[in-house]
């Protein structure tokens, strides 16, 4: 019989040189103003003003500190992600969505937040879950989410982000950060009207309830029909929004 040998031979080196190349300094200020760029942007209250928002690119070469070559490279790269479009003559402008695209965002948060609610009853701690309702404790009924919009806003804001973080998902994080400047704009551009406070916060605490009990059927049911309702609002009242 014979017995097997182990092979001796040495893994062969392929080189890489081909495939790698040096960073270069500009590359990095390019980084740098893309993401000061694109954080920027996320904190705008895009849809609270009806007025378009231009950016000007000398300017935001003086507030960054870098020269125009790597805000022209960022302003590229975020032209491609969708948050801006360069107007010939007239600066740079922050894109905003029409009625329709706003109305696809909204639906596509629907499921992505469900699905992070079905998560969420099955990975997170205890601990986690209740976190949750600190964010509305403060309002009752002498304190009421319709007569303090403000906070209750940012409150709705950050229920909504903490329960797609709250999944455990960086795929589900990643998916709903190109789609989160519009959704958080349109909530806080609606929440004030034909009494959703009211509603949204009811909504909240139903599903914070059914998370709590780790009912995974009702909390993901719960949280699609919520942002859903949304949508359907949108859809009814958008040519009011979107004059």
């Amino acid at each position: 019989m014979n017995t097997p040998t182990t092979s001796t031979k040495r893994p062969q080196k392929i080189s890489t040189d081909a495939l790698f190349s040096r960073i270069q300094v500009e590359d990095s200020f390019k980084a740098k103003a893309y993401a000061a760029l694109k954080e920027a942007i996320l904190k705008m209250d895009l849809y609270g003003n009806p007025e378009p928002i231009m950016l000007d690119e000398r300017e935001l070469s003086d507030k960054l500190g870098v020269s125009r070559t790597p805000v022209r490279e960022a302003v590229a790269m975020l032209e491609q992600d969708g948050f801006l479009r360069t107007v010939p003559r007239r600066g740079i402008l922050v894109v905003k969505k029409n009625k329709r695209e706003i109305i696809e965002m909204v639906q596509a948060w629907a499921a992505l937040e469900s699905m992070a609610a079905r998560l969420i009853t099955t990975i997170a701690s205890d601990a986690e879950i209740k976190s949750l309702r600190p964010m509305f404790a403060e309002f009752d009924e002498t304190h009421r989410p319709d007569q303090h919009l403000n906070d209750y806003s940012s409150a709705n804001i950050a229920f909504h982000q903490a329960i797609i973080g709250m999944s455990g998902s960086a795929v589900l994080s990643d998916m709903t950060e190109h789609i989160l400047l519009h959704v958080r704009g349109i909530r806080q551009l609606t929440i004030g009207r034909d009494n959703r406070a009211q509603q949204s916060i009811k909504d909240h605490l139903g599903i914070i309830a059914a998370l709590e009990r780790r009912e995974t059927e009702l909390a993901e049911r719960l949280s699609r029909e919520h942002t859903l309702r949304l949508a359907a609002y949108v859809d009814e009242h958008g040519d009011e929004l979107f004059g």
